[in-house]
């Protein structure tokens, strides 16, 4: 009786162990031009507006359309994936928001709570706001990730971050337009747009505004200027 017992503990550690694996982050398409450019994952514990969001941006030079897209965490899977609603396309070099809608909170007084505390009242003419919701996709404050598939279930961006700070409460900022791995720039007042939120002092971070981001072209034409300049110093040293 000890020694079956003793297999079936050692088998349900097993399970265990095995369950508590975490997935493998997914490589993004290459041909994106979607990048997650601002994550404040601190904001459904420590902001009035009482959820979490994360800020999208087009870095390319024609608008895309995001209809059908979803939303998960460090799962990264498409099946557990929820919806971005409420907006539907994104402009050329624009950055757009999305905040959870969690509990009994709704997605109109997020939208409010948002504008409130970061902008006192007053919404930036043009930004756009969307949300989602759903189980599973809280994002957490001691470490986790944003995964955005398009309407096929191809992962069009993605960024991993660690334990949020303590406070002052600093947004992760991407604006050097990461696409993959893990980001862990805190978004710092003068940078990159970056400023303290006008309804809450402990607030800093830039939604809805970032520094230019490189289209993926111009990283590419980066690294071969970066490989000829490295080329063209060996042949010098010799």
């Amino acid at each position: 009786m000890k020694s079956t017992l003793s297999s079936v503990a050692l088998l349900a550690a097993i399970f265990v162990a095995q369950s508590a694996v975490a997935a493998t982050e997914p490589t993004p398409s290459a041909t994106s031009s979607v990048r997650i450019t601002e994550v404040a994952p601190w904001s459904s514990g420590n902001s009035p507006v009482g959820d979490d969001w994360f800020e999208l941006t087009n870095t390319g030079s024609i608008s895309i359309s995001i209809s059908g897209w979803k939303i998960d965490d460090n799962s990264y899977a498409f099946g557990n994936a929820v919806a971005l609603n409420g907006v539907t396309t994104i402009a050329a070099h624009e950055s757009v928001i999305f905040i959870e809608t969690s509990g009994t909170n709704t997605a109109a007084g997020n939208l409010n709570a948002f504008v409130n505390t970061w902008f006192g009242g007053n919404k930036p003419a043009g930004l756009k706001i969307g949300s989602y919701t759903g189980n599973g996709v809280g994002l957490s404050s001691s470490s986790d990730a944003v995964t955005v598939f398009d309407s096929t279930g191809a992962v069009q961006a993605v960024v991993a971050f660690g334990a949020s700070p303590i406070g002052p409460y600093a947004t992760f900022d991407n604006a050097i337009g990461q696409n993959g791995g893990t980001i862990s720039t805190l978004s710092a007042i003068g940078a990159n747009g970056a400023f303290k939120a006008v309804g809450d002092a402990t607030e800093i971070g830039s939604p809805g505004t970032i520094a230019a981001v490189p289209e993926p072209e111009s990283y590419a034409m980066l690294l071969a200027g970066l490989g000829l300049m490295g080329f063209v110093a060996r042949r010098r040293s010799k």
